[in-house]
């Protein structure tokens, strides 16, 4: 599912080249769940932006079901992104101005999917959320909000969920109830798993871990 090859990524700073990733390379099969852990600034997060196409890396090359992102155009890999990829964020990013049900509708509009609203409904009750329809986001808890996110994630049947410190901003007891329920969906659905995360706990329930530090990789497990 996915295939990472040689991934390097640099930036200039005040005149001179700061490498945030050194020579990445692993591959991820399809159903796999992965953990990426590490201390901050160890470039696990901008890894996970150059594994959705989001940024392009300066050498080494991305494949996501076989195809090169790090070829494509901007439209182009949006288009893919589209297609085959849900994301989970520490901070939600969920559309102020849309209700939680039009918040999971929308990436299933833009697919195309006639049934976007009775799917969109099925989602929210199967996060437990069919009480708060209706609702904006300001006005949902911070794991409501996750919920949300959750649910908008995997509505549209993505091959690859990545997942960027999904609890990073709820606290222990609602991180653990999100993590719970991110976990039995993707299990369902078998889908493939990346997700980045500072805590042990939630990477050792991956099928595998691998830890970022200084912008190298090593395969712990």
């Amino acid at each position: 599912m996915v295939r990472v090859e040689g991934l390097g990524k640099q930036v200039d700073s005040g005149g001179e080249p700061l490498v945030i990733l050194h020579e990445i390379s692993f591959a991820v099969a399809p159903g796999e769940t992965v953990a990426i852990v590490g201390a901050s600034g160890s470039g696990k997060s901008t890894l996970l932006g150059l594994l959705a196409g989001l940024d392009l890396p300066t050498a080494g090359s991305v494949r996501l079901d076989g195809r090169d992102i790090t070829t494509l155009d901007e439209d182009a890999r949006a288009v893919l992104r589209g297609q085959m990829l849900g994301f989970v964020f520490q901070s939600f990013q969920l559309l102020p101005s849309l209700t939680a049900l039009e918040n999971v509708m929308l990436p299933l509009e833009l697919a195309g999917q006639r049934s976007a609203g009775g799917e969109a409904r099925g989602w929210l009750e199967r996060v437990g959320l069919a009480h708060r329809l209706g609702h904006y986001p300001k006005h949902l808890s911070g794991g409501e909000q996750q919920r949300v996110a959750l649910a908008r994630a995997f509505a549209p049947g993505p091959k690859l969920i990545l997942a960027d410190e999904p609890t990073g901003n709820l606290d222990a007891a609602t991180g653990h109830q999100i993590i719970d329920l991110m976990f039995a969906i993707n299990a369902e659905r078998g889908t493939t798993l990346i997700l980045v995360t500072h805590d042990e706990e939630i990477a050792a329930r991956c099928g595998r871990r691998l830890r970022m530090h200084a912008g190298r990789m090593e395969n712990l497990d």
